[in-house]
């Protein structure tokens, strides 16, 4: 066999053994070996499994998934979800359909500390949904502003996607979140307007909330200002250079945990529960890119990417039409893997085509992470869409699928937006 049928048989397997249930770590890290063992020999599969243990074991960067995981574990038990909400309620909640701009609102403010949008989408999930739902909200626009509001936390920084990218890729992560704020900020008031345009056709869709005082108004700001202070010296002290992106994780975290006991909010009980989700979180992510870099290792060895590039040098299809054409795949493969699943197993193949294109390795990992995003919204698989029927046990499947479709036809409109003015990604980056 040559080496090229070897890589797509590795392809095919690692297909199957993820389909029959094995985890997407030990999967890629199995078959990585395997092939990389065939194609050039197991004494150098031994090598290369040590060279990646220590690369991850010595690569600073790795510091950033644990700190900022630890980070939004805290904050979630510290209730800063819920005063997010709060905020953005008595703010935007007298107009119509204002408490589901609310959850869109708060998504976005606590996706910025969060780094996870099944952590966002379970949070609101429990804080927003059960509060629209007493006001008489429409079901399908109220389930499908939460989970909408739930991929806003793949852009915000901290990122674990973007992490997870820039580790992969060797970008800079630094760089890779200053790049999220503006298509983050961006895609919130898309699905704002969203919910705007919904509530203009069905007016029943989204009453009015209650009407509040401005002394009650200011009172809510109090409760998240020391959240919006911390987010602004992590993201603040890495664009301007204070700090590399691990400093930040760091300073979080030990914000994270200031906070948590300034306020009171942290037992024994939650102190012992965020550990052990962040080493869960972490052990996770650390398999999933351990079994990643194994495998691109065996995908190199292939020389599979090469000949992509090649072909796709001799097809005459334009650089942008090629783009298109990789974003319609991850489309594709949303629906029946997750957004980790996608990342870890495209990045190998088409990485190397896209730059030699031509295209920013910053502006490339936006979209990618924009897409997986758009993954968690769609059927069958929709993360999110589980995450939040798992809380909400009574609606449907069909109804929250139903209510995330205006919002998918945004991020549609979003990501070609980010295509069409690419300095919406890379102003901040270039600074």
């Amino acid at each position: 066999m040559t080496a090229v049928s070897i890589g797509f048989a590795g392809l095919a397997i690692l297909f199957t053994l993820i389909g029959f249930g094995m985890p997407i770590g030990f999967a890629m890290g199995l078959i990585g070996f395997a092939g990389f063992s065939l194609l050039v020999s197991f004494d150098a599969a031994i090598v290369r499994v040590g060279v990646t243990t220590f690369h991850m074991a010595t690569n600073q960067a790795m510091g950033t998934v644990p700190l900022f995981l630890f980070m939004a574990h805290i904050l979630f038990a510290a209730g800063i979800g819920r005063d997010l909400f709060d905020f953005a309620a008595k703010w935007l909640g007298r107009r119509r359909g204002g408490l589901a701009i609310a959850t869109i609102g708060a998504s976005a403010g606590f996706a910025s500390v969060s780094a996870s949008s099944l952590a966002t989408t379970a949070t609101m999930g429990l804080v927003a949904l059960p509060e629209m739902r007493k006001h008489n909200y429409n079901t399908a626009m109220a389930s499908g502003a939460v989970v909408a509001g739930g991929t806003i936390g793949s852009l915000i920084p901290p990122s674990g996607m973007f992490i997870i990218y820039g580790i992969l890729t060797e970008t800079s992560i630094g760089k890779l979140f200053a790049a999220g704020i503006i298509p983050g900020t961006l895609l919130a008031i898309f699905y704002m307007v969203v919910i705007t345009i919904w509530c203009r056709i069905d007016p029943t869709a989204g009453p009015r909330g209650p009407k509040y005082t401005l002394q009650e108004k200011l009172q809510s700001f109090t409760k998240i200002g020391e959240v919006v202070a911390l987010f602004a010296l992590v993201m603040g002290g890495i664009l301007l250079g204070w700090f590399t992106p691990t400093e930040a994780g760091a300073i979080g975290a030990a914000g994270a945990l200031v906070i948590a006991i300034i306020r009171g909010r942290l037992s024994w009980e939650a102190s012992r529960t965020a550990i052990y989700a962040t080493l869960k979180s972490t052990g996770m992510i650390f398999g999933i890119l351990f079994g990643a870099m194994v495998f691109n290792s065996f995908v190199t060895a292939s020389t599979i990417p090469l000949h992509i590039v090649n072909f796709v040098a001799d097809s005459g299809f334009s650089p942008m039409m090629v783009l298109l054409l990789i974003l319609v795949v991850y489309l594709f493969l949303g629906m029946v893997l997750d957004a980790s699943a996608m990342m870890t197993l495209t990045i190998p193949l088409f990485f190397p085509l896209v730059t030699t294109l031509g295209f920013d390795a910053i502006l490339f990992g936006v979209l990618v992470v924009r897409m997986t995003e758009i993954a968690l919204l769609t059927p069958p698989v929709g993360m999110n869409v589980y995450v939040l029927s798992g809380i909400a046990k009574d609606v449907p499947l069909t109804t929250m699928f139903k209510g995330a479709l205006p919002f998918v036809a945004a991020d549609i409109l979003h990501v070609t937006m980010l295509i069409a003015f690419p300095i919406l990604v890379l102003w901040l980056p270039s600074l």
